[in-house]
């Protein structure tokens, strides 16, 4: 069949590739002139199951407060006139409690471990590099209080089976030898040592490349407007180049793809939360990360993708701002800096800002609508990387109609009250 995906990012374009290993006959549509131009440009690198956390825990409301005096914080809320915010931020602070975190800490997990694994087959399969190590992430403590805080985590990575070692300092050291510089700056960690790294837009690009030698089409540059239906079904995208149509749509818009589905009465609660980054060029490979460490008092990530360190991190409530603004720079300089100083160029960085799709709840959303030929594969947050390979294969088995590989309780739209597959009248109640 004809299945139109909106969408060339990580996301996009692995739901694509799966759609024509599937046999379909297959376009992506994008504004950009290229695959992996917005939010996959550059994310921080993790492939990261062991880390995949939602936000709302227990303590965050407590935590957030404190940020607020916090020269680097992790961070910031530029309050807007704007109902979603505002609904995002209570669904958010509802879903901050020691059940809730489990359940859905448990949901990213699943989907997360399975999508490490999927990525391992496609790279083999279509022999594609993109920076790759698979050296494990590293979580760095700074103060002895947080390494004893991670029991909660280390149950459900066990429940899991997935692989980790909890370090002392000679242990952080041992896996990463440059931070022996700065042995005094931290206490300990926990490595997850299944998780891998890699540059998202390489591997995008490359993958979008297979997914072309598939018989794929990519429309580039074409602007999406609005979505038609009856009521039941998409009937076409109409586009400032005309209207499309296919047999199945496929919504994987990232933050964008709430805007789009408002209008047929499918409220989904995704919203923007941005991320900035920077790309430093390695000036002593000996002072540089061999994969990923991830300071966990400033929520900023340091990764090494080839001859650069890719440093991610902060988060800033501000809408579908993409300002570039230079005071956000301070915690990425700050971290990168103080745990590698002989490193990287931070003179020489380009900085860059995304937006992530982000659930209240953290998991994504994925599969059927209440319109019947209408799919999703949206809200993957700051994992969309980590979640990319798996969800574009989970996405593919639904609208192929086969059974995915694992479980999806809990990552359909159907945890937030909406029924799928029958009108566009059974959306409106959807809630956070």
């Amino acid at each position: 069949m004809k299945v139109l995906v909106l969408g060339s990012g990580v996301i996009g374009v692995t739901s694509a590739y799966f759609l024509a290993k599937a046999g379909h006959e297959v376009t992506v549509v994008d504004r950009q002139p290229a695959a992996g131009l917005e939010t996959s440009y550059g994310n921080a690198g993790e492939v990261s199951p062991g880390y995949s956390s939602p936000w709302a825990a227990p303590g965050l409301p407590f935590k957030a407060v404190k940020w607020l005096f916090m020269k680097n914080r992790p961070l910031v809320i530029w309050p807007k006139m704007d109902p979603a915010q505002w609904m995002w931020g209570l669904s958010l602070l509802r879903n901050c409690t020691a059940e809730r975190y489990e359940i859905n800490k448990a949901r990213m997990v699943r989907i997360a471990e399975y999508s490490r694994d999927t990525l391992r087959d496609l790279r083999a399969e279509a022999g594609i590099r993109y920076d790759e190590r698979t050296k494990g992430t590293l979580q760095l403590f700074r103060k002895q209080e947080q390494l004893d805080a991670t029991g909660a985590d280390i149950a459900i990575l066990k429940r899991f089976g997935v692989p980790f070692e909890l370090l002392d300092r000679d242990g952080c050291i041992a896996a990463e030898p440059a931070l022996a510089r700065v042995r005094d700056k931290f206490a300990g960690g926990l490595r997850l040592t299944g998780d891998e790294t890699g540059d998202c837009f390489k591997f995008t690009q490359a993958l979008a490349e297979r997914a072309r030698d598939l018989g794929v089409t990519f429309k580039y540059g074409v602007g999406i407007r609005r979505l038609a239906g009856d009521g039941r079904r998409i009937t076409g995208v109409v586009t400032d180049q005309g209207e499309l149509t296919a047999d199945r749509y496929v919504v994987a818009l990232g933050s964008y793809s709430p805007l789009l589905l408002k209008p047929l009465g499918i409220r989904i609660p995704v919203y923007p939360v941005k991320g900035y980054s920077l790309t430093v060029p390695i000036t002593d490979p000996a002072g540089a990360p061999e994969s990923t460490v991830m300071d966990e008092t400033y929520k900023v990530a340091v990764t090494r993708l080839g001859d650069r360190i890719r440093v991610g991190g902060t988060a800033e409530l501000a809408g579908y701002d993409l300002t570039l603004r230079p005071s956000r720079r301070g915690p990425l300089d700050h971290v990168v800096t103080d745990l590698f100083p002989r490193g990287g160029d931070v003179s020489r960085a380009e900085y860059w800002t995304g937006l992530r799709p982000m659930t209240p709840d953290g998991p994504p959303i994925i599969g059927p609508t209440p319109l019947a030929n209408l799919y999703l594969n949206t809200g993957h947050g700051t994992l969309g990387w980590t979640m990319a390979a798996g969800s574009g294969r989970v996405l593919a088995d639904m609208v192929s109609g086969r059974t995915a590989d694992i479980d999806l309780e809990g990552m359909t739209i159907g945890r937030y009250g909406v029924a799928t597959g029958g009108t566009l009248a059974q959306a409106k109640g959807a809630h956070a």
